[in-house]
């Protein structure tokens, strides 16, 4: 089975830029962008701030890599890497993959980051490294058969953070594999139960994908060993209840997966879209004023029906309540970034709306996963009209994607919460040449120059 990890490692060694065809070098530039504005708006959230603060007290200041955010402080390579993490999943507007369970942008873009500028790396090997990670963190998670509750932050996408480190590290494909296998040890435990609860301790795993896709490479140098069959055996048997090696290396090589992701437009969690898209279509043929809802009846797959707390404890766990964001869409018009913030939580025209919601599973709709992720909603209204749509797959997959111009939208609402207008259109005019890059300075100073500080 070693043999699975040393193809991965193979892969993200010797894969160049120019052996990306042009679409595929495109979307790598998306998903940077994206992850960077997602990345400038959750610099902002309460607990990061202050969590840069205790670490910048008493870290190292001047050091070796960028913090996205404003100011852009300078620290070392590890707590650039984790705390650039830690923003990004925040928000709940970081992309995702299509078919398996893994955000690995957001996972892999921080390592990236962090060890390209300590490098001095080029553009185009950023973000060669952050597409061979993002292949490696899917694919494994491709072959893992993950537990019930598991939460895939700090999982399969942490061993290609390690990778792309590895990488942007100068470590041939036995020096990546070789991290890879020291990574094993490292791959966390979080759980779905977080979500719900409203615990930003999840946050914190994904932000240590970065971390350890840091120090991985530093193992390596230092001496450190791991187990032949490390990996499969933590995905097989320690974090997961299997795992498959067949699909991992399928198609590896001229299938990216960076390409088979979905873009998030609303901030929260990616399972409750289809019926989110269906209310929006109910919506839209009744027009009715929030006081006139009587009830609104969804029927989804399993893991979909569990998001559905009229009460969330916080702005987090309304990302993964379904009546929040269906609430949302009555009273705002849509769930974006400014539907989850802890006074919309707090609304009594919100909690209101929130138990006028009925969620429950159909069987059928969880048969149908993952080729389909579907949801039927009925809107009732007070004076007895109703409308009901049914959704087989919610917008934004790769199958029937948010237009380009959806996606530069989002990124300048999110990147001007920290940017002046000016600094946000130079930022995304950087990001679009970011192949010509010749090293991380030519983001980091727009941000310098152009924050708001």
């Amino acid at each position: 089975m070693s043999r699975t990890v040393d193809a991965l490692a193979a892969h993200a060694s010797r894969t160049r830029w120019g052996d990306l065809p042009p679409a595929v070098q495109h979307h790598a530039r998306l998903v940077l962008l994206d992850t960077i504005g997602v990345m400038l708006a959750g610099s902002l959230q309460p607990e990061v701030v202050q969590l840069r603060r205790a670490l910048l007290a008493r870290g190292t200041v001047d050091g070796e890599a960028t913090l996205v955010c404003s100011p852009p402080v300078r620290t070392d390579v590890r707590t650039a890497a984790l705390l650039n993490g830690i923003a990004g999943r925040s928000v709940e507007l970081c992309e995702g993959h299509r078919f398996v369970s893994c955000q690995a942008g957001v996972q892999v873009l921080p390592a990236v980051l962090s060890v390209g500028e300590r490098m001095r790396s080029s553009g185009a090997e950023l973000l060669t490294a952050l597409v061979v990670g993002y292949d490696v963190g899917v694919r494994l998670g491709a072959g893992l058969v993950a537990r019930p509750r598991a939460h895939q932050n700090g999982q399969t996408a942490m061993l290609g953070a390690i990778a792309a480190g590895a990488r942007l590290r100068g470590l041939d494909a036995a020096g990546i594999g070789r991290a890879m296998r020291i990574g094993a040890p490292l791959v966390l435990v979080p759980s779905y139960s977080h979500t719900v609860a409203g615990a930003t301790a999840l946050n914190v795993a994904g932000g240590m994908s970065g971390f350890n896709g840091t120090l991985a490479a530093e193992l390596v140098a230092a001496g450190f060993t791991g187990r032949d069959g490390a990996v499969e055996e933590a995905l097989a048997e320690l974090v997961g209840d299997g795992f498959d090696p067949a699909p991992v290396t399928e198609e590896l090589g001229t299938r990216w997966e960076i390409t088979r992701n979905h873009f998030r437009l609303r901030a929260c969690c990616n399972p409750i879209y289809s019926a989110l898209d269906a209310l929006e279509a109910a919506l839209a043929d009744l027009s009715p004023k929030p006081a006139e809802v009587a009830r609104i009846d969804v029927e989804t797959y399993a893991f979909a029906s569990v998001m559905n707390d009229p009460s969330p404890a916080n702005y987090f766990a309304s990302k993964y309540s379904l009546p929040h964001a269906a609430a949302a869409l009555v009273l705002l018009g849509h769930a974006g970034y400014q539907a989850f913030t802890a006074d919309k939580v707090a609304n009594p025209a919100f909690a209101a709306l929130r138990q006028k919601v009925s969620i429950r599973e159909d069987p059928a709709f969880s048969a149908a996963v993952p080729r389909l992720k579907p949801a039927r909603v009925t809107l009732t209204l007070v004076d007895g009209r109703s409308s009901t749509h049914v959704v087989e797959s919610a917008r934004g997959d790769f199958q029937n994607p948010h237009p380009e111009s959806a996606l530069r939208a989002k990124f300048r609402e999110l990147a001007g919460l920290v940017l002046s207008s000016d600094g946000v259109s130079k930022l995304e005019a950087a990001v679009d040449r970011a192949h010509e890059w010749r090293d991380t300075d030519e983001m980091f100073g727009v941000i310098r120059t152009y924050g708001a500080g």
